[in-house]
This record gives C-alpha cells, structure tokens and sequence, in this order.
C-alpha cells in the first residue's frame, strides 16, 4: 500500500465545493471519478481543507492510500487527461503512511480578489468579487495589520459555526491594488468558517465605514455583528498549503 501526495489547482465556479455532496458537482466527486478510471479502483481520497461553492484554489493537496503500481508521474498525465480545463493535478509524490494532507499542514495562504473599476469586467466573471464603489487599498492594507498575531476570531466566523476554540494566529496580511483590482493575501495556522470571506468583506466596507481601530475592536468584542459583511465566495482563492512551519515566507 503507498499513500500518494497530489498537488492540484482549480478553478471553482462550476462546482458545489471541494468535498462530496449529494446532487451536486463538486471537486472531490470529478477527482475521484478520474481515479477511477486511471487506477480502475475508486479510492478515497483526503484533501487538505474544505472550499465552499464557487471558491477556487491555485495550491491545494490531496492524499490517496493505493496499492497501484503505477508510476507518480504517470498518474499525473492519465489523471489530466482524464480531468476537466478547470482542474489540473501538477505533481504527485510518495509520503510515509502517517502523513496527513489535512493535519500535517502547517499554515494556508488565502487570496481575496476585488474588481472595483468603474465598468464590470466579463472576462473575471466567478473569478473575482466585483465591488460598485471604488476602494482605499492603502487604508485597507493599514488596517489589515490588525489582523496580525493570535487572537480570538470569533467575530470573523460564520454565525451557528460548531467549531470549537475560535483561536487562531495570522503570519501575514496585506493588501494592494493592481489596476482596477485589489488584492487582500492573508497567511496563518488556520482559518475558520468563512473567516477570510468575513475579513475581506470588512476591510471592503464601503467608503467612511472603515478606519483604524475598526478590526482591533471587532476582535475585542468578539461577535460577528461587530465584523463587516461576509464578501462573496467568488473571490476567494486558497493560494498556498505548506507543510513546513512558517519562516516568514516570501
């Protein structure tokens, strides 16, 4: 039995998530199909975090116990050929049977893409949120610093989420603008429910509602009222997955 390591990429509009679900397509469910045929076995498979409907990803893990023998490099060709244009497998590698693709990850990094140009853009239709009103990516990237550190996320998760200690620590954050795009790039040990979707949708507040203090005092009071408004999915991208402990990556 091997456990095999698959690196993959995404985009995640036509999709209902990564994991399975009932009467509805999703990543995981086109994945394993593929497997199917190129291993003539459906295997399970375990992926590194979950990624709602319409959310993309351009690093994402996946691992797979097999007793195929079939070559990891082989793998890749027969499962991209096999795949849809929008998911494509770039590597595959061996790990020793106690690695995990979901708990061994050491930190994510996620990427909140915003169109605010004074006309839509049909070409970034379901790849990036469209906001109708222009935005202050230098205060935005000002209060972003807020972010930083451990603390107690509860007011940027989703309201009735079940997860449990709403701790986590942010490595990274910052935010720029590219044209008539901005970019918020967040990093850290873990992210809760919708918590960067929440994040990204405070720092985008519209104009006047957001200053200095706004996202100290939203982690203060610890309740979701007190964080903006929850951004659309499609802007979201997971971008990075690593596996080695965070060293102020670049």
């Amino acid at each position: 039995m091997r456990r095999l390591l698959f690196e993959i990429a995404y985009a995640g509009r036509r999709y209902h998530g990564y994991q399975v679900q009932q009467n509805a397509v999703t990543v995981a469910e086109t994945l394993q199909d593929a497997i199917e045929t190129a291993f003539k076995k459906r295997e399970n498979i375990t992926g590194c975090s979950r990624t709602d409907a319409g959310v993309h990803a351009r690093q994402y893990f996946f691992h797979m116990d097999t007793e195929s023998r079939i070559p990891e490099a082989a793998a890749v060709i027969a499962l991209n050929n096999l795949l849809p244009d929008d998911i494509c497998v770039k590597s595959c590698r061996e790990v020793p049977a106690d690695f995990h693709a979901r708990y061994s990850v050491c930190w994510k990094e996620y990427q909140y893409r915003i169109w605010d140009g004074a006309v839509k853009e049909p070409f970034l239709e379901g790849l990036a949120a469209r906001f109708k009103y222009p935005l202050d990516a230098a205060l935005m990237d000002c209060c972003a610093q807020e972010f930083l550190g451990r603390h107690d996320f509860s007011a940027f998760r989703s309201t009735g989420s079940k997860e449990g200690s709403a701790v986590r620590a942010i490595y990274a954050a910052s935010v720029r603008r590219q044209g008539d795009e901005v970019l918020f790039t967040v990093a850290g040990d873990g992210f809760l429910y919708n918590m960067v979707r929440i994040m990204a949708g405070t720092l985008a507040a519209p104009p006047g509602r957001l200053a200095p203090g706004v996202i100290a005092r939203a982690l203060a009071a610890g309740s979701r009222e007190s964080a903006g408004v929850t951004a659309p999915p499609e802007g979201l991208y997971l971008n990075r997955v690593s596996y080695a402990p965070w060293e102020g990556a670049g």
